[in-house]
């Protein structure tokens, strides 16, 4: 059963995110800061990260960035921000920081699971492409 972590402040967002993605087959990780949420990445390495970008402590794209300057080695952990920050300066800003999917609140928990979904299926890909650019030639 694949891991998602989902970070977000608002505690009733954060409750009805987990809540619909774990009936979708997930096991759920949840964080209501970025510290918090930096923790448990490293702690439980989840497959997939739903990052709010207003959080207390650390942001989301603090998280995101010290993410990617301090990866989990041989895992890839595809990001995909789910922000009211949904103008084209905040998701040029994620996608510089390497997110892998911007999602613009409001929005349904449907498309969220869509892109898990999505990412999920890429894991392998992204597998295999770091594999044959490491490969000796």
């Amino acid at each position: 059963m694949a891991k998602i972590l989902v970070a977000d402040d608002e505690q009733d967002v954060l409750e009805i995110s987990a809540k619909k993605i774990q009936q979708a087959g997930y096991e759920v990780i949840s964080a209501k800061d970025g510290q918090e949420a930096l923790d448990k990445i490293y702690k439980d390495r989840p497959d997939v990260i739903i990052l709010d970008i207003r959080m207390p402590k650390l942001d989301g794209f603090e998280v995101l960035k010290r993410l990617r300057e301090n990866p989990i080695p041989g895992k890839w952990q595809p990001v995909i921000i789910v922000s009211a920050l949904g103008d084209l300066e905040n998701m040029k800003k994620g996608y510089n920081l390497e997110a892998d999917y911007y999602i613009a609140k409001p929005c349904d928990v449907e498309v969220i699971l869509k892109g898990i979904d999505t990412m999920l299926h890429l894991i392998p890909v992204r597998k295999t492409q770091e594999e044959i650019r490491h490969s000796p030639e």
